[in-house]
């Protein structure tokens, strides 16, 4: 088989190897000498096949350094992900901003897999109050799960009728203006607010990532300085981490059970570490342990 090549294409096919034999001069042929075995036309067109192939890729190749290279997005970059940017000002925001705000965030890519923001829920206020609701105490957990998701209020599974016992052991209740009165005919004061430290569910209810709290942070920190309240209650190892980054070194490698037990400080409030009420279903015996943690963060109330 002869391929008529110019000497770019010549130049090409060495560089990858392909060896080009030109063809001998034509030779008389004895009557008296057996034919030499000449190939199929098969295996001609499967020969062909191979050469235009390896020709193809090379001559892709040496377009390619040609042209000018593109300038691929940033990883991870706003343009690379169709993400928005969180609004600007949130710690000028006032109390209906921000919940807007929460409400219309695609900072993280949680934005595309939940069906409600989770803000959190408190005492009773009028639509689009621009002032927080008057607390004492700030429960803060890690994330929604799917009951929450799909509810958009926070603690409404299993763990949420845990957390509810716990208030009520306290004396308080969620949600509901005014004071009300327990089963035992005690007063029960509302003046709680329950969140978390992410506003949106994390798929199939796995662990927050970095990147994901870090994106939620400000929320959360403008919360705070919004409501002021008297103590935080971090439950959870997440809420802990989020709450206490910036005053205990290394807080991601120190165990929940040895930050418990002592008062921390967030913006100057008092914050107690205790166990998540999803765990504590898990393990019955650390109860008494959370009991502790209650009975320190209201000796903070107290005082």
């Amino acid at each position: 088989m002869s391929l008529d090549l110019d000497k770019r294409q010549r130049a090409m096919l060495r560089e990858m190897g392909v060896r080009l034999w030109q063809p001998l001069p034509a030779m008389p042929v004895s009557l008296a000498t057996p034919a030499l075995p000449v190939a199929s036309g098969v295996e001609i067109a499967i020969n062909k096949i191979a050469v235009d192939a390896k020709f193809e890729r090379a001559t892709a190749r040496f377009d390619e350094s040609s042209r000018p290279a593109a300038v691929p997005a940033a990883p991870g970059s706003l343009q690379s992900t169709g993400l928005s940017a969180r609004p600007a000002g949130i710690d000028q925001m006032d109390w209906s901003a921000l919940q807007s705000a929460v409400a219309g965030c695609r900072a993280c890519r949680l934005c595309e897999s939940r069906r409600n923001t989770v803000f959190g829920v408190g005492p009773a206020l009028p639509a689009q109050a621009a002032v927080a609701p008057p607390v004492d105490w700030l429960i803060v957990g890690e994330a929604p799960g799917e009951n929450e998701d799909l509810a958009g209020e926070p603690f409404v599974g299993q763990a949420g009728k845990l957390l509810d016992n716990m208030l009520q052991a306290m004396k308080l209740q969620r949600g509901e203006a005014g004071v009300a009165a327990s089963p035992a005919g005690a007063a029960m004061s509302n003046r709680v607010f329950i969140t978390n430290v992410l506003k949106c569910r994390p798929p199939a209810n796995r662990n927050p990532e970095p990147a994901e709290m870090a994106q939620c942070e400000p929320y959360l920190k403008r919360q705070i300085e919004l409501l002021q309240p008297k103590v935080i209650l971090a439950l959870g190892r997440f809420a802990a981490q989020s709450l206490l980054q910036a005053s205990v070194p290394d807080v991601q490698k120190i165990p929940l059970g040895k930050l418990r037990g002592r008062v921390h400080r967030y913006l100057g409030v008092p914050v107690v570490v205790s166990y998540h009420p999803a765990y504590l279903l898990r393990s019955l015996p650390d109860k008494a342990k959370a009991w502790d943690d209650l009975c320190l963060a209201m000796d903070q109330i107290r005082s």
